[in-house]
């Protein structure tokens, strides 16, 4: 029996991506950003789901002639059914259900969130997968969760963010140093050449495995509002120290929650996903956890971090393997129930 060859497509934000997947080797993985948010400060939805309809269809059409197959040769269509904008689902949602139709193969919806995590299972995401049960610490613009992954589709958030999301905090912290967006990358980048013992900021004292993020923006703005008056040239003479010292401070709370997990649960399987999990400083926090408490981690490739299509393609796989399929009946939705999605249906 032929291994199974299916489509992903993600459009749950401003890229739009297509990816073909062999078994769990990527064939292809496209992305066509928009560049336009960037003069807004963030991304407009309208704006979005518009671009995603100019895209879709050459996105799709480059990642069937990468991957050199011919679309007949595709077994099924993998989709990002939610969380995310509710335009930019609609465009992919429908394209997908026109596309499985018409090629008479299944119709598979996939969970945004769960495909960040099961893009550990690519091919060469990591020199190795991990084995279940792991904790990931899952972060990104929208989301930040720590999740306890007994299997592939048996997954129980045990943390989360009560406020701003991780990314959202580094975002809006760089709207106040003047920074372009996303600021998120900038920050990492500055940070390289800054001291990050410079300046102290507030850290939120949760119970459990909850996060909070609007404090440490907070305490950020109050500061540089005081420093300022000050010195107005205060973030420019100091902008590599504020954006080190912001970072090692986010990275502190991020990584405080997932030790504690992991000691509680008695996990040394540990992975981290999402858009900040390219974060150069996070990934040296993990090494260095692995190093000083014998954790076993998993780093993804960057290419596998931010929103994309191989990651879709991966769920789809797996599902397909299960035999999980859609209707033409299922829509697309801005607030996905997660945890739903993780539980293994029967």
């Amino acid at each position: 029996m032929s291994e199974s060859i299916i489509l992903g497509i993600e459009s749950s934000c401003d890229d739009t991506s297509a990816a073909i997947i062999k078994g769990n080797k990527i064939l292809s993985n496209i992305a066509a950003s928009q560049a336009i948010h960037n003069e807004y400060g963030g991304v407009v939805p309208e704006l979005a789901s518009r671009a995603h309809q100019q895209n879709i269809i050459p996105v799709v059409h480059k990642a069937v002639n990468k991957a050199n197959i011919q679309q007949k040769d595709i077994s099924a269509v993998g989709f990002t059914r939610g969380p995310g904008l509710l335009g930019s689902l609609l465009v992919g949602t429908s394209f997908a259900k026109s596309l499985s139709m018409s090629l008479g193969v299944p119709l598979i919806e996939v969970n945004h969130l769960q495909a960040h995590i099961l893009a550990h299972f690519i091919d060469d995401a990591n020199e190795k997968s991990p084995e279940f049960p792991f904790l990931c610490l899952t972060v990104s613009g929208g989301h930040t969760m720590i999740v306890l992954v007994r299997d592939y589709f048996d997954m129980e958030i045990i943390g989360k963010t009560i406020d701003d999301a991780a990314g959202e905090a580094f975002d809006k912290i760089g709207k106040i140093f003047g920074l372009d967006y996303p600021a998120g990358p900038i920050v990492d980048q500055l940070a390289k050449t800054g001291n990050a013992d410079a300046f102290k900021f507030n850290k939120p004292r949760l119970e459990n495995y909850n996060y909070s993020f609007s404090g440490i923006k907070t305490s950020v703005l109050y500061f540089i509002q005081k420093e300022v008056k000050k010195n107005p040239e205060f973030i420019t003479e100091n902008l590599a120290d504020l954006c080190a010292s912001v970072q090692k401070s986010i990275i502190e709370i991020l990584m405080l929650k997932v030790e504690k997990a992991a000691k509680d649960l008695n996990i040394n399987e540990v992975a981290i996903a999402g858009g900040v999990s390219a974060n150069s400083g996070l990934r040296e926090a993990m090494q260095q956890n692995a190093e000083k408490l014998g954790w076993n981690i998993y780093i993804p490739k960057f290419e596998y971090t931010t929103d994309n299509a191989a990651m879709i393609a991966m769920v789809a796989k797996l599902k397909f393997d299960k035999g999980e399929f859609a209707d033409l009946s299922v829509s697309a939705t801005a607030r996905y129930d997660i945890e739903e999605s993780f539980k293994t249906k029967d």
